[in-house]
């Protein structure tokens, strides 16, 4: 129950970082003998080859990666070996590692944001006149370009980028190491040395929040999550207009399956996992504020139970990006049925409102004149299109000579000029806009 090194090994290639930066520290503040440094960063180096190869060998008693690593250190140089953990703790040890960890996984999620972001922009830039319904509570609402609906996908995960970059920039704030148990240690070091060798900023400047704080795990988890809540929205989508009903898309083969028994069957299991990914993020992050809560100053080996809850959250949003990109990279769209399900004029009720708004006609007045016509030719199995002058006119005269003109396709469409709205000449604005967002995060 005590060991963590069947998750925790995560952290070796961090743990050797740090160690490395502390021991040439101790060194040079004369804590340690220059030729004991020297050879325990060789033996690091060595401990280093052998994780990566695989021939590191754990041991039953190896409590965590950090007691491992310097049990094999110790082992390949004896005394000197010992003296690595001179002046430190495994508390702040522990805490200045996993802060290694986390803004290297906070930068790998950025990237993989970067990556999604590319595509998105491709999917926006070749669709960019292509007509799709707009949709309220599921309900066909007004025709937007697929391109407008692309570059929604691409400012959620716009966002999502600059929340892992945030993450990155907190995680070089303040070292832990240095901080000791909880107290400081009883040695002249320079954390301030090892700081910048390990891409700090500074130091924590309180030994007891040193070594009991999460915040930057929970601040990844959240970031996590978010992301994972977006992802799963666009997998929604996927697997809504990828079926026959909608027909808007078909997915590659490479990211669906067949039935077990129906041979027609394309089914989107990869989107559908898009979807079911975000409660198991967002419970990582639950859990952990649920192992902080009420946690008395300073460690607590309930601290121990942060790191399963990072590490499955990394991997399952790390992959999840990588593989939304994927998914609409190699996805292809039916212009058709899309158009087709666009051009249904009953979308084109609010700019009938807004005509009689233009001529005087307070919006409530002329709301419920339009929601008649609309119920006229519902329950007469018609289009709006399909009215006649005079039964428009009985609705209100206001609305001709325009009434049939509005109707005609794309003129909905390119209505909608204000900004940030769906009409071509402010989707290519708005698409400067994210290119220019997409490289200022470099």
């Amino acid at each position: 129950m005590n060991s963590s090194a069947g998750f925790d090994w995560r952290l070796a290639p961090y743990d050797i970082a740090l160690s490395r930066a502390h021991v040439t520290m101790l060194a040079s503040r004369g804590i340690i003998e220059t030729n004991d440094s020297v050879a325990i960063i060789g033996a690091l180096d060595s401990v280093e080859a052998e994780l990566e190869s695989g021939a590191f060998e754990f041991l039953d008693t190896d409590e965590d990666i950090h007691m491992a690593i310097e049990r094999r250190v110790t082992a390949l140089i004896g005394d000197a070996g010992a003296r690595m953990h001179t002046a430190r703790s495994r508390n702040d040890q522990v805490a200045t590692g996993l802060v290694l960890w986390i803004r290297a996984h906070a930068r790998a999620a950025a990237d993989a944001c970067g990556e999604l972001e590319t595509v998105l922009l491709a999917l926006a830039e070749g669709h960019l006149d292509w007509a799709l319904p707009g949709y309220t509570h599921l309900q066909r609402a007004q025709p937007v370009y697929l391109s407008h609906h692309a570059l929604a996908w691409f400012w959620m995960v716009n966002r999502d980028r600059n929340r892992f970059l945030a993450v990155e920039a907190a995680s070089k704030r303040a070292m832990p190491l240095g901080a000791g148990a909880l107290a400081g240690v009883n040695f002249d070091t320079d954390r301030r040395m090892v700081a910048k060798e390990l891409g700090f900023d500074g130091v924590a400047v309180n030994s007891i929040d040193a070594v009991a704080d999460r915040d930057i795990a929970l601040e990844l988890l959240s970031a996590h999550a978010i992301c994972a809540t977006h992802l799963s929205r666009i997998g929604a989508e996927l697997v809504l207009w990828s079926s026959q009903e909608f027909g808007f898309m078909s997915m590659a083969d490479s990211w669906s399956s067949g039935s077990s028994i129906m041979p027609q069957k394309k089914n989107p299991d990869a989107a559908e996992l898009l979807r079911a990914k975000a409660p198991r993020v967002v419970g990582h992050l639950a859990a952990l504020h649920g192992v902080m809560h009420a946690l008395p100053l300073t460690y607590n080996k309930d601290l121990q139970e942060d790191k399963e809850h990072l590490f499955d959250s990394a991997e399952t949003v790390e992959m999840s990006i990588e593989a939304a990109g994927l998914m609409l990279a190699t996805a292809s769209f039916n212009r058709e049925a899309m158009a087709e399900a666009a051009g249904d004029d009953l979308v084109a009720a609010t700019d009938l409102a807004d005509l009689l708004v233009g001529k005087g006609m307070p919006f409530r007045d002329a709301h419920g004149v339009v929601a008649a016509l609309v119920r006229l030719a519902v329950e007469s199995g018609r289009g709006l299109a399909d009215l006649t002058e005079s039964e428009v006119t009985e609705a209100s005269a206001l609305l001709l000579p325009e009434y049939s003109g509005l109707l005609e396709p794309g003129q909905t469409l390119e209505s909608k000029r204000s900004e940030g709205g769906t009409a071509l000449d402010r989707v290519r604005e708005q698409l400067g806009s994210a290119h220019a967002a997409h490289l200022s995060l470099g």
